[in-house]
């Protein structure tokens, strides 16, 4: 498993992908449901020292920090991952490049590609394994509402191993 650093959203914001994720079930796609709660991943490793926690509280001021879910996006295709752009922002993406420089003497055996700053596509994951068969159905379940407006309201650590949440 993985460990990350992740971004997440306010009460409304979260239940509003729960909704998505419990849609794209009863559709019968694979979706996120139950999975641990909606976010977005600035970071991933195979491990991250707990220690970063101190280092990431430097950034609690800048929370509540205003967001937008946009577009359906998918990750592959054979077996893709179904996801909603979190639309990038000036305010984002300094929070994306601060955390991914701070995490970095903490993760071993370093960060995974898909979270360097120039290769990071911010985004909310609602349905892994979608197949070709199920993309257009699942874009237009998932794709409801086309905006959600919102917030991130702060940052958590995730053990991928101990499928544990550590708020920072």
């Amino acid at each position: 498993m993985v460990h990350s650093v992740e971004l997440i959203f306010d009460t409304d914001t979260e239940a509003t992908v729960r909704h998505i994720w419990d849609e794209l079930r009863d559709a019968g796609i694979p979706s996120q449901a139950p999975a641990s709660r909606p976010h977005s991943t600035l970071t991933v490793a195979e491990r991250i020292d707990p220690e970063v926690d101190d280092v990431l509280s430097s950034l609690s001021d800048r929370f509540p920090m205003p967001c937008r879910i946009g577009a359906p996006l998918f990750f592959g295709r054979a077996k893709a991952v179904l996801a909603r752009l979190v639309v990038p922002t000036t305010a984002l993406l300094a929070v994306h490049a601060e955390v991914y420089e701070m995490c970095l003497p903490y993760q071993h055996p370093g960060p995974m590609a898909n979270a360097q700053p120039d290769g990071w596509t911010p985004h909310v994951t609602v349905a892994r394994r979608v197949v070709p068969a199920q993309m257009g159905r699942a874009v237009r379940v998932a794709g409801t509402p086309i905006e959600i407006v919102g917030a991130v309201v702060g940052l958590r650590r995730w053990d991928g191993n101990a499928k544990r949440e550590y708020p920072v």
